[in-house]
């Protein structure tokens, strides 16, 4: 271990401050499409039971009508994260009439693009943009791509730490700047070694041959329906998954806060040819897509981990970050676990507490451009190949197997999982990081492995393994009710954010044309 990361464990590890990491906040945000009992993508709207998409905190839809996605509070124990997200589970599952909420990250058979139903939020002028900004995505990448689903899991320290940390480093900046420059710093950490989280959680080596909708491809034949590679872990995150040669020249390398917003502002106002080729409206006057710029909005930027800010109403995610920093990381990169009822469970959640904190206190040089590839190198030799034995990465100027930097960070990490335990009580971070190991041991532990061993050893395709396990999920999930004033919470909320909706589009003003022009120069520092 470095000596940056010796001294700020034992800042942490005093007894004044220890109980600072029992106070860090987890997130979890949960996507997941609604399928039909024989595994179709739902054409069904939204169920109303479940609430407004567009005002429920808790649960939304993403891109398509059919995919949902759940939102759990931030809470300061991972396991009243879960507890929350089983809770959004349960009552969700109780509400789907004949439907399915899908277990992997990819799709199954899904229609033709033409039939796959864009997300719907109403007619206010918020709502509107929304299913604009999702009209683009569909012209610029397809519907089919936007149909995959994952998990994000936002991590926040305690804001206590920041000037411990900051006192310890001697550092002169205002403790805004330090932070955010810590949390940037974190970033790039995660940059270097997040391929290790798709080795030890990737759970998509195969999918649906529909996918593709005939594309060429690299991957091999496991039957008539599934197409797979043999040591793949994450075909999601890999070049098959999201693509856009608008966004090449747009990698923020994290050396800075205001480098990597100011990337993001310049692609917002940037037009690309082919999409100003196709422009705002069609003939008619209808909206097409939000802007003919590299990105419509900075959410269009695709990537593994995020700097974020809580927004405030009517502020966008970039102006947050301009203006109050960097108060907590969005890690983007995990596939949905299709074991699991929730996607992910305590012990993954646990390991990513000890991985996150190992990046945000570990020294993190800046990365220069040649670091900067080859972590993108690393990060997508491990989505295809990363079960193949003896597969090297590179790290700084020399080859190293993975398994044996694997190996070296669950070490690293060994120090961090135990003060979480004494911070804590017990050892369960200690038995977390054990379960890792034992995958970096043996890779048929992995769930990447698992998943191809069922479906070879069944003779399965992979969209029946899928509906096998949505089923199985729902079952577990519809055993155990929730209790009366759980329930009737739930239905409080539906019934609040339905009503939350109809004010907001009795109450509009202005047209539509004028909000989003609005919207636009809101980032361009353009006065209206």
């Amino acid at each position: 271990m470095s000596d940056l990361l010796n001294r700020r464990l034992a800042l942490l590890g005093d007894a004044a401050h220890l109980s600072l990491l029992t106070q860090c906040l987890h997130g979890i945000e949960r996507e997941t499409l609604r399928v039909t009992a024989d595994g179709r993508l739902a054409q069904t709207s939204h169920p109303q039971t479940l609430g407004s998409a567009l005002t429920h905190e808790q649960i939304t839809t993403d891109y398509s009508e059919a995919l949902l996605e759940f939102i759990t509070p931030a809470e300061p124990n991972p396991a009243d994260t879960l507890a929350d997200l089983e809770r959004i589970h349960r009552f969700a599952a109780s509400r789907l009439d004949g439907e399915y909420l899908w277990s992997p990250s990819m799709p199954g058979l899904l229609p033709e693009e033409a039939d796959i139903p864009i997300a719907r939020y109403g007619s206010s002028n918020i709502g509107r943009l929304k299913y604009v900004y999702r009209q683009g995505l569909a012209l610029r990448y397809g519907k089919t791509m936007q149909c995959i689903a994952g998990i994000h899991y936002n991590f926040s320290l305690p804001e206590a730490v920041w000037p411990l940390l900051q006192r310890l480093d001697g550092d002169s900046q205002s403790a805004r700047d330090y932070q955010s420059a810590a949390y940037i710093a974190l970033i790039r950490n995660f940059r270097r070694y997040s391929w290790l989280l798709m080795y030890l959680f990737g759970a998509s080596p195969a999918l649906d041959a529909s996918f593709l909708r005939g594309r060429p491809h690299r991957l091999q034949q496991l039957d008539a329906d599934t197409l797979y590679l043999p040591h793949a872990t994450s075909l999601r995150m890999s070049d098959l998954g999201y693509q856009s040669s608008a966004q090449e020249g747009l990698t923020p390398c994290y050396n800075d806060l205001a480098s990597y917003t100011e990337s993001l502002r310049r692609a917002v106002a940037t037009p690309y040819p082919a999409y100003a080729e196709i422009g705002t409206k069609d003939a008619n006057g209808e909206w097409l897509q939000l802007n003919t710029n590299v990105i419509q909005i900075e959410n269009e930027y695709y990537s593994s981990i995020r700097p974020k800010r809580v927004t405030r109403s009517g502020e966008r995610p970039i102006q947050a970050l301009m203006s109050r920093g960097v108060q907590y990381v969005e890690v983007r990169c995990l596939d949905i676990n299709p074991y699991l009822p929730l996607g992910i469970d305590l012990n993954q959640a646990r390991f990513l507490d000890a991985f996150i904190l190992f990046c945000a206190l570990s020294d993190s040089p800046l990365l220069g451009g040649g670091e900067c590839r080859g972590c993108t190198d690393n990060f997508l030799k491990t989505v295809k190949e990363g079960r193949r034995p003896g597969l090297q990465l590179q790290r700084g100027a020399e080859q190293i197997e993975l398994r044996a930097w694997a190996g070296e960070l669950l070490e690293a990490f060994a120090p961090i999982a135990a003060l979480l335990d004494r911070a804590h009580g017990g050892d369960a971070y200690q038995a977390a990081l054990g379960l890792q190991q034992r995958k970096v041991e043996d890779p048929s532990l992995t769930p990447s492995a698992r998943v191809l061993a069922e479906l070879q050893a069944r003779g399965e395709r992979f969209r029946d393994f899928a509906l096998r396990q949505s089923a199985a999920h729902a079952a577990t999930l519809r055993e155990q009710p929730l209790s009366a004033a759980e329930e009737q919470t739930f239905e409080r909320m539906a019934r609040d954010s339905l009503a939350a909706q109809a004010e907001l589009e009795r109450a509009e003003n202005g047209d539509f044309d004028g909000f989003v022009a609005a919207y636009q120069a809101s980032i361009l520092g353009i006065d209206i």
